[in-house]
């Protein structure tokens, strides 16, 4: 079995909408578990909130997300790019076009000076992505 790397994204409390929103962009089967679920919080008002979450699409994408609770130090910031890369640009831009929406373009998509299609975008819950169509490669 192959050793994967996935994106686990920390939210505050809209992990829950977030990854809602992910999937209506990647499609895939989604996973949630509540805090209360596990009785894993000891704030009650906290029950409700994301402990885990798992996205992962059909072809073989892993996304996962949580909401920090409030006893946490929860930093959101630029630190943090998911990247998407691969070949068909019909698939790329599909997700391009659905992340982009309630989000800003920081770079539009569009040929790169490395000959790829590429584009940056911050999505509506703050998460920077950047996306590439490989191009066609001379050796």
């Amino acid at each position: 079995m192959p050793t994967n790397l996935n994106p686990y994204i920390s939210f505050r409390d809209n992990a829950k909408d977030a990854m809602v929103f992910y999937k209506s962009v990647f499609g895939g089967e989604l996973t949630q578990s509540t805090f209360a679920e596990f009785h894993a919080s000891e704030d009650p008002a906290e029950g409700d909130k994301i402990m885990h979450s798992a996205l992962t699409t059909g072809n073989g994408m892993v996304l996962m997300a949580a909401d920090t609770p409030n006893s946490m130090e929860y930093n959101p910031g630029n630190n943090i790019s998911i990247s998407l890369s691969g070949e068909d640009e019909t698939e790329l831009r599909g997700y391009w076009d659905g992340l982009a929406d309630g989000g800003t373009v920081t770079v539009p998509m569009e040929k790169a000076p490395w000959g790829d299609v590429f584009g940056m975008l911050t999505d509506k819950f703050g998460i920077a992505w950047l996306v590439n169509v490989s191009g066609e490669r001379s050796e």
